[in-house]
């Protein structure tokens, strides 16, 4: 299997805990009380994209680690982020580049 490149994308949306993204069936999240409380709690981060798709953030480094910290400042706001998007079997994985309000 080749290696994918991602595609660069640019996507505004919420930050939302992923648990209330695919469990809840939320447009947005709760607040920013809750978002930062999950994810403290150690549940992953996503993006809620205006369209409804989830993009899980991802580091591109191995090893890797997790993105919560660099998206924890942004939870429970609406954000609008560039990077590289992987898409295989309808799951979105996204390399951020830059994350603004």
């Amino acid at each position: 299997m080749a290696a994918d490149l991602g595609t660069n994308i640019k996507v505004s949306g919420w930050v939302i805990d992923s648990a209330c993204a695919y469990t809840k069936g939320l447009d947005k999240p709760i607040g920013v009380a809750c978002a930062k409380a999950c994810a403290k709690n150690g549940s992953p981060l996503v993006i809620l994209s205006d369209d409804g798709i989830i993009f899980l953030p991802i580091d591109d480094k191995t090893p890797s680690s997790s993105e919560n910290s660099k998206l924890l400042p942004f939870a429970g706001e609406r954000v609008t982020v560039t990077g590289k998007d992987y898409v295989r079997n309808g799951s979105h994985g996204l390399v951020i580049d830059k994350i603004s309000k």
